[in-house]
Order: structure tokens, then sequence, then C-alpha cells
């Protein structure tokens, strides 16, 4: 299956077809969560925000945010990561953010975190232990705070709460 990865500012999809596919991929649920409460009423990062599609269909997203992480300073917040349920398991979610962390690199950022699976994000090298000592405004589990240094121990030894 060959589908076509490009940012937003390259290819601007419709905010409420990414919000529909992310609605189906990670249930209805989804806005209540606390870093969802970081992006309410801000933009994406366009330069860096994918955009997935399998021929004209909507297939996949991932997008950053500029946030604050505590005294590490500015980073980003990586999400909602969402692929459509029939491609689950094919490799899409992995190229997306495999590309999202090179861009990132790429764009002089030190850091990427996010609120997530832990195992899955794992294979790609986010881990807990860059930021155990922060916190997400709001409910969430720490386990599921996950840190990928760009710049290495750019999280490293960093405290404080999470802010947009």
């Amino acid at each position: 299956m060959q589908w076509t990865i490009k940012t937003e500012a390259q290819c601007p999809v419709d905010e409420e077809k990414i919000f529909a596919l992310v609605a189906r991929a990670l249930g209805e649920n989804w806005t209540t969560k606390s870093s969802h409460q970081l992006r309410i009423g801000r933009d994406p990062v366009k330069d860096l925000s994918l955009v997935a599609f399998l021929k004209d269909e909507l297939v996949g997203t991932v997008r950053l945010w500029n946030i604050q992480a505590g005294n590490a300073g500015d980073a980003l917040l990586l999400g909602p990561l969402a692929v459509e349920p029939r491609l689950h398991g094919l490799g899409l979610g992995k190229a997306m953010l495999l590309k999202v962390i090179d861009l990132a690199g790429k764009a002089g950022y030190g850091a990427i975190v996010l609120v997530g699976d832990a195992p899955y994000y794992e294979r790609v090298g986010f881990s807990a232990k860059p930021t155990w000592l922060m916190r997400m405004p709001g409910r969430y589990d720490q386990n599921r705070l996950l840190g990928y240094e760009l710049i290495e121990g750019y999280l490293s030894g960093k405290d404080g709460v999470i802010t947009r």
C-alpha cells in the first residue's frame, strides 16, 4: 500500500476532516485528554505537522505544537497521531513519527514531548526518563509522559509544568 505524506504547510486539510479521522482512530473522547487542553484555540506548527493520503483520502495525521517544557524551555508537543483504523499495523504511524522527528531536528528544536502509549512510542526513541520530573496540567499517567531529545540532554534533569 503506497501512501503520500506531506506537511500541512504543503497540503492544507480541513480541520473537520482531521478531527473526524482522529475520532475514528482514537475514539470520540480524545478531546478530554490533558494534552488536548494545551492545543485548544491554537494552531499546530504547519511546517512540522503531517497529513497522509491514500490516493485522495486522508488516512493519517500527526501534529506538533509549540510548548514550554517546564524549565527546559521551548519544545514541541506531539499529538494527536491518528491513522485510519483499517490501516493500523501497516507502518504509517511509525513512518509519520520518524518524519516529524527528522523535520523537528532539522528545524533546530530541542525536544518533543507527548502523552501516549509507551511501548508504541519507545519503538522510535521516546522515553519517560527525560520527562520524569516534569508535569502536565490536569490528569494524566506519569508513565505515559514521554520525551524525545533532539538535542542530547535538553530535557534531562529539568522539571516544571508543561504549558502553552
